[in-house]
């Protein structure tokens, strides 16, 4: 392999590593989730629903793109280390909530209204995506089943769902 296509593969492993978080000795998941908080933050920036969702929906594609590279790299199916996945759901988590505060009077909320204002929602996100992508409800687990990085992603993706629903539920009833 050239100079060029080993310094491209680690490039690619970094980010699908998580910037190393991925590869925590212990809850890889866990900790590879927590760079999703901070990505959370870079799309709320944009401070616009539409470009926040397209990042998001750009996200998914440039983590089953990355997360299909790192399994032809390391020769293995879903390695626990590529943490691209996690990180990408995090922001697909927090939509719903985005989109519930976007539509009130104060518009878009900003990104100290989120982790400031409502630390609390932060970590219950955070748990909660955490619950979901560990317990794999239906249709979680079957989709890792799709090939190369689509099965990589779309579980979180479906889990990030899930939370959705739970937050907008929990918005409706309180």
């Amino acid at each position: 392999m050239s100079r060029t296509g080993k310094k491209t593969n680690q490039l690619i492993l970094l980010v699908a590593q998580g910037f190393g978080t991925g590869r925590a000795i212990v809850a890889p998941g866990t900790f590879g989730t927590l760079p999703g908080l901070l990505l959370t933050a870079a799309f709320m920036l944009t401070g616009d629903l539409v470009a926040y969702l397209l990042l998001c929906g750009a996200g998914v594609l440039a983590s089953v793109y990355l997360s299909t590279r790192a399994e032809q790299i390391l020769k293995k199916r879903d390695p626990g280390s590529v943490v691209i996945d996690e990180i990408i759901a995090v922001p697909i988590c927090f939509a719903g909530w985005i989109w519930n505060k976007d539509q009130g009077l104060l518009g878009f909320p900003s990104v100290g209204r989120l982790f400031v204002d409502h630390f609390w929602l932060v970590v219950v996100v955070f748990a909660a995506f955490r619950f979901f992508d560990i317990l794999k409800p239906w249709p979680v687990g079957p989709s890792q089943k799709f090939p190369r990085g689509w099965g990589v992603t779309i579980d979180d993706v479906l889990a990030a769902m899930y939370v959705n629903v739970l937050i907008l539920l929990w918005l409706q009833f309180s």
